[in-house]
């Protein structure tokens, strides 16, 4: 099975977000404004699409699933107690699954 790049992780509106922010130099003063939206704003969107994506480089080796509740957290489409509890549950599971087939 083919590993996942870190832009595959990334949805529609990340990548549209990040071709505008390429289309304007970088410059989020001129990205908030084609956006319509303040420039704390454009520079929340930046960091968390940042976050994302260093949270999928640093977890290269975690499965799929893992790698996908990590991206949403860092999107801040979960909160952190849910991303634990999922994450702790998975884990049990893979645990679980591992001494099966052991």
């Amino acid at each position: 099975m083919q590993q996942r790049r870190w832009i595959d992780y990334l949805s529609d509106d990340d990548l549209g977000f990040l071709k505008r922010f390429l289309l304007a130099s970088g410059t989020l003063k001129d990205l908030a404004a084609q956006y319509g939206i303040s420039y704390p704003t454009v520079r929340l969107r930046l960091d968390r699409l940042i976050e994302k994506v260093k949270v999928v480089e640093a977890q290269s080796d975690a499965g799929h699933f893992e790698t996908a509740l990590r991206s949403l957290y860092a999107d801040g489409r979960m909160d952190g107690d849910a991303f634990r509890t999922l994450l702790d549950a998975y884990r049990v599971e893979e645990d679980a699954h591992a001494a099966r087939s052991a």
